[in-house]
């Protein structure tokens, strides 16, 4: 039996269900053109209200990521643009918050370009060879 999704109460329930499907959406769970479950059991697997669903569901469909065909249901959008569109502003937001956390904790923007280029881990590691070198020379010195 699935567990019901975690909610956190600081933001409506509805754009936190956009946000979960947005992301079954990205990962593939849900591939384009793919028939969602109906309503009422996206709220039982949610563990939410089916009004609550279907408010996000409808906000969805605004956006163009789902569409419903009259009695066969609601299907995930087939268009490459919107999803290509979802994809990119999912990176920018999360990179946003990514560089925003960073900042506030007093890193510069060279220091997170370092960071995300994996420089950072590459000089450490330069940095304890070197020192370990050093170390040595300096045993052999001794002996």
């Amino acid at each position: 039996m699935r567990m019901a999704w975690k909610f956190d109460q600081g933001n409506p329930i509805y754009l936190q269900i956009i946000q979960v499907l947005e992301s079954k959406i990205l990962s593939g769970e849900y591939k384009p053109g793919d028939k969602l479950e109906s309503v009422r059991d996206l709220a039982s697997l949610a563990g939410v209200n089916p009004n609550t669903m279907q408010k996000a569901l409808s906000e969805m469909e605004g956006m163009g990521l789902i569409y419903t065909q009259r009695t066969a249901g609601r299907f995930i959008t087939e268009d490459a643009a919107t999803i290509k569109n979802l994809r990119l502003a999912t990176a920018q937001s999360k990179t946003d918050e990514f560089v925003g956390e960073l900042n506030r904790l007093g890193y510069t923007t060279d220091e997170i370009i370092r960071i995300i280029k994996g420089e950072y881990k590459k000089e450490e590691t330069a940095r304890a060879v070197s020192n370990l070198e050093d170390y040595l020379k300096g045993e052999q010195h001794e002996q």
